[in-house]
This record gives structure tokens, sequence and C-alpha cells, in this order.
């Protein structure tokens, strides 16, 4: 990947001097949307043709979200790293057509699962919770590399503010539904110093209605001291 070893000790140098990271947030969202749906997906009663569809659905809405997810690091994250160190993102990009493919291969697992005969459901659900849990391993590996290696890259490569702007260009491509999905996985699986500033930025910067449908989205996944610590640094009522 073209990463020599002054470029992995901005890694280490992050810690006491925290750089902007394009990837620490989203990561945290699609690690707890596909342990969340891997979960619901290995305790659903696939007799229950509710219930089946209900878990098909998620499967799917994950994998869509994936692909959602690899169209914008490719777009944004890697065009940026090969316009100052070509050949640094090659590894991932090469993974991520391998994931592409891994998805078009889940999915039509799971829409199959939907519509099997009814003795043929223990068996598909049991085949598709090990091919997800496959996929989900190699992705919380994947994530690890592009929050180390690649960081390394663009630390030593762009400032805080460039890397801000890339973030921005970024955030402004996703359509609003998508962003609201985002933020449902995104927010409430931050740590409380990280919630806080990325919704005072999202107060800042997006228009007030914006910033409320937010709110609205956010909460019911907060537990009761996790929205009165986001309240008090938002200087919102925590009854508001």
């Amino acid at each position: 990947m073209n990463i020599d070893q002054r470029e992995m000790r901005q890694v280490a140098q992050a810690a006491a001097a925290p750089r902007v990271d394009l990837y620490a947030g989203i990561h945290k969202a699609l690690r707890a949307l596909m342990a969340d749906t891997l979960l619901g997906l290995g305790r659903a009663d696939c007799e229950d043709a509710l219930e089946l569809a209900q878990i098909t659905q998620r499967v799917l809405q994950l994998l869509d979200f994936c692909r959602s997810h690899l169209r914008h690091e490719n777009e944004f994250v890697h065009e940026a790293i090969e316009a100052r160190a070509p050949g640094a993102s090659s590894q991932i990009a090469h993974e991520h057509a391998g994931h592409e493919e891994e998805i078009v291969v889940l999915a039509d697992q799971a829409t199959a699962l939907l519509h099997c005969d009814t003795d043929a459901r223990a068996a598909g659900t049991l085949a598709l919770y090990r091919a997800l849990s496959l996929f989900i391993a190699h992705n919380f590996e994947h994530m690890h590399v592009e929050e180390t290696a690649h960081n390394a890259v663009l630390w030593a490569r762009y400032t805080d503010a460039e890397l801000i702007e890339i973030h921005n260009a970024l955030v402004a491509s996703i359509p609003p539904e998508e962003m609201m999905f985002t933020l449902r996985w995104l927010v409430p699986f931050m740590n409380p110093a990280e919630r806080a500033a990325m919704m005072a930025d999202m107060r800042a910067h997006a228009p007030a209605p914006a910033f409320e449908a937010a709110l609205e989205v956010v909460r019911p996944h907060l537990g009761e001291r996790e929205w009165a610590k986001l309240a008090a640094s938002l200087g919102l009522a925590p009854d508001a």
C-alpha cells in the first residue's frame, strides 16, 4: 500500500494530538448496524412468515447501506488518497470490489430465503446467517486497515482543514433519507463527546428543521443518561 513507518507514526501521534478522522464515526455506525442485524437474524423465528420478512428486509437494508458506503469512500476518500499517494488505496479498492460482489450474492440469498418453501426456511436462514457472519468479519478487519493505514496516508498528506472539506463534500452528497438512516446508527453509538460535537456541528450548519428531525431520529435510541448529557451539551431541556 506504499505506506512507510513515518506515516504509521502519524496514527500513534493522533492519540496525543487527535486529527480529523474520516472513518471513525461512520465505522461505528457500520459496526453497530452489522452487529444488530446479525443478532436479529440469529434469533429470528423462521417459521413466522412476518418475522422472516422483517429480518430479510433488515438484511437487505444493511446491504444497501454497505453498497452506498463503498461508493462514498471510493468517490471521496480514495480519490483524495490517490491524488497525493498514488497506489496507496489499491488494496482496499480491490477489497471494495470484492465486497460489491459479496453484497450481490447475499442479497440474492436473502431474497431467495423470503420466497423459499416452508420446509427449507430453517436451513436457508442458517446458511444466510453464516454467510453474513463471514461478510461482517471481513468488514471488521477491512475497517481496521482503513482506520490505521489509510488514516496514516491522509494525515501525512492533508491538513485537518482539507480533511474537513472532503468530509463536508461527502456529507453533502448524501440524500436526506439516507442521512437520517445514517444518523440513527451513527449518533447513538458514539461516545458522549463525539455525540455532542456532531450534533452541535449539525445545529450550526444545517437548517433548523433538519436538526430537529435528527434529534427525533436519535432520541429514542439513547438511554436516559445519554440523552440528558446530550441535551445539556446543546443547552436543551432534558424533557424537550
